[in-house]
C-alpha cells in the first residue's frame, strides 16, 4: 500500500458517502481500517454499523422512528469523520509530506505537557518581557524576539497538525480568541493555523471556532477568520449539511446584513484571484504586438475578414451601467479597479523574491509583517537611514500583502545604500500616485484596516503560498477549482438574492470566464427568478453561449430578448451573427436587414448582406450590396474582394480581374492571388494565371494548405468552363 493508492480508497469512501451510499461506505471503510493500528477508530466503526444495522432491521420491520432521519445523518458524519481520521493516521506511517513528517516526530520529554494553554501564556507575555529586554542589552532582546518565534513555530506546527480537537484542546482555543494580552498578529497567526489543519482534516470544533472568531472585535482577526470560513465551506460543501448545529450557527450569523456582504466580498476577491495568472500576462503582452503573429494567410470565407471578426469587443453597450455599479467600467483606470477590488497585480514582481531563509519556515508565510520580527528588526538596526520612515509608509500600506512586505524589506536591505535610496524614491512616488487616485486623500493606515484591504491581502498571501512555497505540491490548492459557492447547500441562501448571485455572473463575463458564466446564468434560469423576465438577461445568456460557439442555445437566448424587448438592434445583430455562423443564410439574412432597416449606412450589416446573399447563390444582388459598400467606404479591400469574387462566379471575368487586381496592389493573402489565377484563367490568359497561383503557393503555410484550397475550388473552376483533365496539369505547370 501506498500514499497513492490510500487516497484513492479514501476518495472512493468520500464518493460513497457524498452520494448517501452509507451502507457501502461503511464496507469500504471496514476494509480501509485493516491498515490503521489505532483500535479506537475500529470500535467507532463497529459501533456505527451495529446502529446501522438496527436502524435498517428496524425500517424493514416497519416500526415507526421519528429520529431515523437524524440518526442517518449522525451515523453519515460518524463514518465521514471515522474516514479522516484512518487516512491521516496510515498516511503517517507512509508519506513523506511535512505536514505527516511533523505529526511522526515523537516530543521531547520537556515539551511532553507543552499544550496550548502554556503557549497562550508566553505568548501573552512577549510585550512585557520584551520591553523589559530593551533596557538590558540588545543580545537578550534578540533572545526574547527569537523565543517568542519559536513559540509561535511550535504553536502554528502543533495546531496544525492536529487532526481533532477534543474537547480541553477546544476550551484552549477558545481561551486563545478571548485573550485581551495575546498579541494581535499571534492571533492572526493562530487563527491560520487552525484554517490550515481543517483544510487536511474535517474537524467541527475547528470551523465552529472560526466562526466565532469572524465575530471577534479586531479586524485583522474577523477577516482572516472570515476568508478561512469560506475556503473550508468551499472544501466540505458535501458534507456541512450533515451538521445541522452548524447551519443554524451560520443563520444566525445571516440575520446581521453585513455577513453577507462581507462573505459575497471574499467570494469575489477569491474569484479576482484566480485572474492573477491572466492579470500577469495581460501586463507582459501587451507589450509584444508579435503575439498577433503567425495567423494563416488563408481565410475560410471569401470575401476578408475571418468568421468571427464581428463577434470582437461587441459587449452590449446598454449593459455598462451593470458593469459600472460592481467598479469595472472605466477603462483608463483599469489597474487602479482592479486592485482595489483585491487583484493580485504585484505576483509577478515579487514572485521570485521568495528565496530569503525566512520563508523557509511554513508559518513565516502567514505571519503579518512586524517590525519586531527578529530577521527585520536585525537588518533594521542595521540601517540608520532617514529613508527608513519612508520604508516605514510604504510597510504599513495596504498596497502590499503581508508576504510581500517581507520580500520588499529584505530585497531593500541587501541593496547599497545609493540605490536603496533611490528605489524607495520611485518606490513612494509611485504609491503616493496611485494613493491619491484610489483613496481621494483617506489616509494610507485608514486604507490599509479596512476589511476589504486586510481581507485581500490576506488571500494574496494565501495566493502565495499555495503557488510558490516549496512544498506547494504537498497541499490541496483552493484557486485552481471551480468556485460555485452558490451551490453550496450553506451559502446558496445568502447568494441567492438578486443582488449578489447576478453581478457574480457578470464578473466571470466581464473576465470572459464563459462557462462559469453560463452555469451561473442556467442556475438563475432553472430557479425561474424574477431576473429572468429581463431582457438584459437573455441577452448576457445568449452572448456567454455565442462566446463558447454554442449558437443553437444562444439563438433560443436571444429570440427570448427578442420576445420580451422586440426590435432591439444589439438583440437582432447577434441573432444575425449567430443564424450566420450556423450557416442558417437565410435567417442571418433577414436579421441582417433588419439592422440595416434602422440604419442604412452601416457598413458591417452590408457587408455581410452581401456575404449572406453570396452564399445564397444570389450573386446579383450580392453584387450591388458590395458595390454599396465600396462607395461607403474608401478603399474596402474586402468589397474589392466580394466583387471579385461575385464577378468571377457570374462569369463577368474583366470586371472580377479588374477588382483582384486592386486588391492585389495592397497587402493580399495567399487567397487573393488564387482567385485571381482561377479568373485569368477563365480568361484563357494562362501564364498569367500560373504566375498568380505560384505567388499564392509561395505565401501558403504548406505546399499541402495550398493544395487544400485549389481542390476545394474544383466543381466552380468546371462550373465556369475549365476541364477538369487541365487541372493536374495546371498544378504541374506550377
Amino acid at each position: 500500500m501506498n500514499e497513492k493508492s490510500v487516497n484513492e480508497q479514501y476518495s472512493y469512501i468520500c464518493t460513497l458517502l457524498a452520494e448517501r451510499r452509507l451502507k457501502e461506505a461503511l464496507i469500504e471503510l471496514d476494509a480501509f481500517l485493516w491498515m490503521c493500528s489505532d483500535w479506537t477508530i475500529r470500535t467507532q466503526l463497529e459501533q456505527a454499523q451495529t446502529s446501522y444495522n438496527y436502524m435498517l432491521q428496524y425500517m424493514r420491520e416497519g416500526v415507526e422512528d421519528p429520529e431515523r432521519w437524524k440518526l442517518h445523518k449522525k451515523l453519515m458524519t460518524d463514518a465521514w469523520e471515522i474516514a479522516d481520521r484512518a487516512r491521516i493516521y496510515v498516511l503517517d506511517g507512509l508519506s513523506t509530506h511535512y505536514y505527516h513528517e511533523v505529526r511522526s516526530i515523537p516530543r521531547s520529554e520537556e515539551l511532553k505537557d507543552y499544550n496550548l494553554e502554556a503557549v497562550r501564556h508566553i505568548l501573552e507575555s512577549f510585550n512585557d518581557d520584551l520591553a523589559v529586554s530593551q533596557f538590558v542589552s540588545d543580545a537578550k532582546k534578540m533572545n526574547v524576539l527569537k523565543r517568542h518565534e519559536s513559540t509561535l513555530k511550535y504553536m502554528f506546527l502543533s495546531t496544525w497538525t492536529n487532526s481533532a480537537w477534543d474537547a480541553q484542546e477546544s476550551e484552549h482555543a477558545q481561551a486563545m480568541l478571548t485573550s485581551e494580552l495575546l498579541p494581535t498578529n499571534d492571533a492572526c497567526l493562530f487563527v491560520s493555523a487552525v484554517t490550515l489543519s481543517a483544510m487536511e482534516c474535517f474537524d467541527l470544533k475547528k470551523l465552529t471556532w472560526l466562526l466565532e472568531a469572524y465575530q471577534h472585535a479586531n479586524t485583522q482577526i474577523n477577516q482572516r477568520a472570515l476568508v478561512g470560513i469560506t475556503i473550508l465551506l468551499h472544501f466540505y460543501k458535501e458534507r456541512i449539511a450533515l451538521y445541522p448545529e452548524l447551519t443554524q450557527r451560520i443563520d444566525v450569523l445571516n440575520e446581521s446584513p453585513s455577513f453577507a456582504d462581507d462573505v459575497v466580498r471574499v467570494y469575489k476577491q477569491l474569484l479576482l484571484c484566480q485572474e492573477t495568472e491572466k492579470i500577469d500576462r495581460k501586463m507582459r503582452e501587451e507589450i509584444i504586438p508579435e503575439m498577433l503573429k503567425n495567423v494563416s494567410s488563408f481565410r475560410n470565407m471569401r470575401f476578408g475578414p475571418d468568421e468571427n471578426e464581428e463577434e470582437k469587443d461587441d459587449i452590449n453597450p446598454d449593459w455598462e451601467k451593470a458593469f459600472e455599479d460592481t467598479g469595472l467600467s472605466d477603462k483608463l483606470r483599469e489597474m487602479n479597479e482592479l486592485q482595489l477590488e483585491g487583484a493580485d497585480i504585484y505576483m509577478s514582481t515579487f514572485s521570485q523574491l521568495k528565496g530569503y531563509p525566512f520563508f523557509r519556515e511554513v508559518q513565516n508565510w502567514f505571519y503579518p509583517f512586524d517590525k519586531r520580527q527578529s530577521n527585520v528588526m536585525q537588518e533594521a538596526q542595521q540601517d540608520v537611514s532617514e529613508k527608513s520612515s519612508v520604508l516605514d509608509l510604504i510597510l504599513q500600506s495596504g498596497f502590499f500583502c503581508n508576504n510581500d512586505k517581507y520580500s520588499l524589506f529584505f530585497t531593500i536591505q541587501q541593496l547599497p545604500q545609493s540605490q536603496r535610496e533611490m528605489m524607495l524614491s520611485q518606490l513612494t512616488e509611485q504609491q503616493m500616485e496611485e494613493f491619491t487616485e484610489q483613496t481621494n486623500a483617506e489616509s494610507l493606515k485608514a486604507f490599509s484596516e479596512r476589511p476589504s484591504t486586510i481581507s485581500s491581502q490576506y488571500l494574496h498571501d494565501l495566493y502565495r503560498f499555495f503557488k510558490l512555497n516549496v512544498r506547494r505540491s504537498e497541499f490541496r490548492d483552493i484557486f485552481k477549482e471551480k468556485l460555485d459557492l452558490y451551490t453550496n447547500p450553506i451559502l446558496s441562501p445568502i447568494l441567492y438574492s438578486d443582488q449578489y448571485l447576478l453581478p457574480i455572473a457578470d464578473f466571470y463575463l466581464r473576465k470572459e470566464r464563459w462557462q462559469e458564466a453560463i452555469d451561473i446564468y442556467k442556475h438563475i434560469e432553472y430557479a425561474d427568478r424574477p431576473e429572468v423576465e429581463a431582457p438584459i438577461f437573455y441577452q448576457k445568456m445568449g452572448y456567454v453561449l455565442q462566446k463558447v460557439r454554442n449558437y443553437k442555445e444562444a439563438i433560443e437566448a436571444y429570440l427570448r430578448a427578442d420576445t420580451i424587448l422586440p426590435d432591439n438592434i444589439w438583440t437582432i445583430r447577434h441573432l444575425a451573427i449567430c443564424y450566420r455562423l450556423t450557416r442558417n443564410y437565410e435567417q442571418a439574412l433577414a436579421y441582417y436587414k433588419k439592422v440595416e432597416e434602422v440604419n442604412s449606412e452601416d457598413t458591417s450589416a452590408v457587408f455581410y448582406i452581401a456575404s449572406c446573399l453570396a452564399e445564397l447563390g444570389r450573386y446579383e444582388e450580392s453584387l450591388n450590396y458590395f458595390f454599396k459598400l465600396d462607395f461607403l467606404e474608401n478603399d474596402s479591400i474586402k468589397a474589392w474582394r466580394g466583387i471579385g469574387w461575385c464577378s468571377f462566379i457570374s462569369k463577368k471575368y474583366e470586371q472580377a480581374m479588374r477588382y483582384y487586381e486592386k486588391v492585389l496592389q495592397g497587402k493580399p493573402l495567399a487567397i487573393d492571388y488564387m482567385n485571381a489565377g482561377h479568373a485569368a484563367w477563365c480568361m484563357n490568359e494562362i501564364d498569367k494565371a500560373s504566375g498568380y497561383y505560384e505567388k499564392a503557393r509561395a505565401l501558403s503555410d504548406t505546399k499541402e494548405r495550398f493544395l487544400e484550397f485549389f481542390r476545394k475550388d474544383k466543381e466552380t473552376l468546371l462550373e465556369q468552363g475549365i476541364r477538369e483533365e487541365d487541372i493536374p496539369l495546371m498544378l504541374d505547370l506550377i
